[in-house]
């Protein structure tokens, strides 16, 4: 398959996926995520590849979701939930991944930008980069099934802290945290990735992706039961007044003023 918003580059049992529209910072539109949906789904037809190293071209991983992308306000309600439940089917789609996957993280990991690396087996930051939720400051909940995922990663009262106040937090925060597994200078992260990739495409494919499913569904196992309701919870904030609000406050950057309604 051609890509158009992802550079995907496979050497020995290695593959690395750049999201590729450094232009407009790595944002999420839909082609780009359709893209990563469909390239974490054919791994699983790649018996070469054990190791998937997810990064970004540019000088940012990913600033999140294209808030720029024209809305279709004529489709139907049953169009507008099979849409907005493309984010989740990219994330469950990276997560389902049977290789191991490692994120590379430079400069920011914002909203889905940094749902994708916690999706990831692995995370490394560069020493400059920050990652954070800002969708509440937008008037939102956090949606693509990602939430455990971040809960899973820092705890639940971190959690709550980094989606409640939507702040960016700091290389060194993250670490301290276990949200990053490791720190490196900026120059050195490609490189630093690539030998983490390399530990472990030396490793015994078959047992290693049994044990990493294992610890994923053991870990996972009430996710569904819980986030299945995200996408429409996410729908319901679109219909209050602090939803316009937020955009309007991000695009005039100004404080917003939220009202509960």
């Amino acid at each position: 398959m051609t890509y158009e918003t992802l550079y995907v580059q496979s050497s020995g049992h290695v593959t690395r996926v750049v999201l590729n529209r450094p232009d407009q910072l790595n944002a999420l539109n839909t082609q780009l995520m359709e893209e990563i949906e469909a390239v974490s789904r054919s791994f699983l037809h790649d018996e070469k590849t054990r190791v998937v190293v997810f990064s970004g071209a540019g000088k940012h991983f990913s600033a999140g979701a294209d808030l720029k992308q024209p809305a279709t306000p004529d489709d139907s309600m049953v169009v507008r939930r099979r849409k907005s439940g493309l984010g989740a089917r990219m994330i469950n789609a990276i997560s389902e991944i049977d290789q191991v996957t490692i994120a590379a993280i430079h400069g920011v990991a914002l909203g889905g930008g940094a749902c994708i690396p916690t999706a990831c087996d692995f995370r490394i930051g560069a020493d400059d980069c920050f990652c954070g939720y800002p969708e509440v400051n937008l008037g939102i909940n956090l949606m693509w099934r990602s939430l455990p995922l971040c809960v899973r990663l820092i705890g639940p009262a971190r959690a709550k802290r980094m989606i409640m106040l939507g702040a960016k937090e700091d290389a060194k925060t993250l670490l301290s945290w276990g949200f990053l597994d490791e720190i490196v200078p900026r120059a050195e992260l490609e490189t630093r990735a690539m030998e983490m990739a390399e530990q472990y495409a030396g490793q015994p494919p078959i047992a290693t992706q049994m044990i990493k499913q294992s610890i994923n569904a053991v870990s996972g196992a009430l996710d569904q039961a819980v986030m299945h309701m995200d996408t429409d919870q996410n729908i319901l904030t679109t219909l209050t007044d602090d939803r316009a609000e937020g955009i309007n406050a991000f695009f005039e950057k100004r404080e917003p003023k939220f009202t509960g309604r």
